[in-house]
């Protein structure tokens, strides 16, 4: 058999619906409390952020949602995506695992971003909305808005943790490209970042102050909306095109995952790839191991708290129930900027909470370890946040070389990592550290969690 195995669907297998796993979970999400009450939300107090079609799909139960049909005439220019049996890494390894790899850099931005950044961006303009802001770490999902943003004729405004913006200039340099405005966070264009900067003029950023400036610029103008890339009900549901399409390719390889794994930041490529295949367990179906991987240097799963939290360091956003190492917590400037968020995605958090995936943390050198061997075999670099997936899926192989069993692993390589080529340059050139984080700060921002009645 050939080295190059690839599973193609046709065009008229791009998923017609998205799935919702919350119709499938034995108990129902936690409720998203009001930042000034503490009591439930509706969708009136979401209405000056989202589009009303948006919130309606964050509080849905229904286990499949329509994607409308000008989305998907989007998405078909690179959906489906391929899956790929990853024999050169197999025979690399020696291992008589099966590996297969999702790929969602074939998108236009390079990553699994744009399922979602073109779902948001029409539901604003079918909405009247003139301009949305959002925020953006090592950049992919900064891209993804800013092209959707140039699809629909609607003006971007991307506020990008500000070590990722001097890291990824190439990053910076696509959004401009397709028109948006690509700010460093935090900045002195509103009340958060100036806050930020005067308690700390040098201070490096985090998602959690970009996403303050972000919701406080999208309120100040009605006809601005703010889109999240990660995190919420609705972004894991657009996601999930991933994993409906996993399935249908596991069919034509006569195959099926023993092991599923996506790395994970706020939890949208690894509840892209995950949930369907949970839910096809929840349903009866075959069990799956599932494993979400996160940096060592941002460990929301590992070491953060199940517990009420703000998304952002203002604490302007909803509180929601997460694995959260407090909004207040700074992780070190490590190169996968997407992962250098201080919570998790609360139907992430309620999976692993119950049980049905576990969660590991890596450090970078091992990761790009993991990259670039992959990248050798498989003729592809993964981004930096990727090789958190790829190591995981290695060191599985790895084991089942060990043990001698033949399993079935899949894993999501969310993107390429053709812009960061800056990390991989440091990393050749021994630039690349395994810094720690302080456990006193991480302590402190524990110690500062909003107190929620039970």
């Amino acid at each position: 058999m050939s080295d190059t195995v690839k599973y193609l669907l046709s065009e008229e297998d791009l998923p017609k619906q998205w799935y919702n796993i919350v119709a499938d979970l034995p108990n129902p999400p936690a409720a998203v409390l009001h930042p000034a009450t503490g009591q439930p939300i509706g969708p009136a107090d979401l209405a000056p952020l989202f589009p009303m079609a948006v919130i309606q799909q964050e509080v849905s139960s229904e286990r499949y949602i329509d994607i409308p049909k000008p989305v998907r005439d989007i998405l078909r220019q690179w959906r489906p995506s391929p899956l790929y049996r990853a024999r050169r890494l197999e025979r690399a390894l020696d291992t008589p695992a099966r590996i297969y790899y999702k790929y969602e850099g074939v998108s236009p931005a390079g990553s699994h971003k744009p399922n979602t950044a073109i779902a948001q961006a029409f539901y604003s303009k079918q909405e009247g909305v003139r301009r949305i802001t959002t925020e953006t770490g090592a950049g992919q999902w900064g891209s993804s808005l800013s092209l959707a943003g140039a699809l629909f004729g609607l003006e971007i405004e991307v506020f990008m943790v500000k070590v990722s913006y001097h890291q990824k200039p190439y990053r910076r340099a696509f959004m401009e490209s397709f028109g948006a405005t690509c700010i460093a966070s935090p900045s002195d264009m509103t009340e958060a970042g100036r806050a930020v900067l005067q308690a700390n003029p040098d201070h490096t950023g985090s998602l959690g102050i970009a996403i303050s400036e972000a919701v406080e610029r999208a309120v100040q103008r009605d006809d601005t909306k703010y889109a999240l890339g990660s995190v919420l009900n609705h972004v894991l549901l657009h996601q999930t095109v991933i994993g409906i399409e996993a399935l249908r390719q596991f069919e034509l390889a006569n195959d099926y995952p023993d092991i599923v794994i996506g790395c994970t930041g706020g939890g949208s490529n690894f509840a892209g790839i995950a949930f369907p295949f949970i839910g096809e367990q929840l349903r009866g179906g075959r069990k799956v191991e599932v494993i979400a991987t996160e940096p060592a240097n941002c460990p929301t799963l590992t070491k953060g708290r199940y517990a009420y939290d703000f998304g952002d360091t203002a604490h302007l956003t909803p509180l929601v129930k997460m694995h959260t190492l407090g909004a207040t917590f700074v992780p070190p400037g490590f190169h996968a900027g997407g992962l250098r968020y201080h919570g998790m995605a609360p139907l992430v958090s309620q999976i692993v909470a119950e049980g049905y995936a576990t969660a590991r943390a890596y450090h970078q050198l091992e990761c790009f370890e993991a990259g670039v061997q992959f990248g050798r075999a498989e003729g592809i670099l993964p981004a930096p946040e990727s090789n958190h997936a790829v190591r995981c899926a290695i060191d599985e192989a790895l084991r089942c070389k060990r043990e001698g069993t033949p399993r079935t692993i899949l894993f999501n390589l969310s993107g390429h990592g053709n812009f960061d080529m800056q990390a991989y340059t440091d990393y050749f050139a021994g630039k690349l550290y395994d810094t720690e984080y302080s456990p006193e700060a991480l302590q402190k921002s524990l110690d500062s969690l909003p107190s929620v009645a039970a």
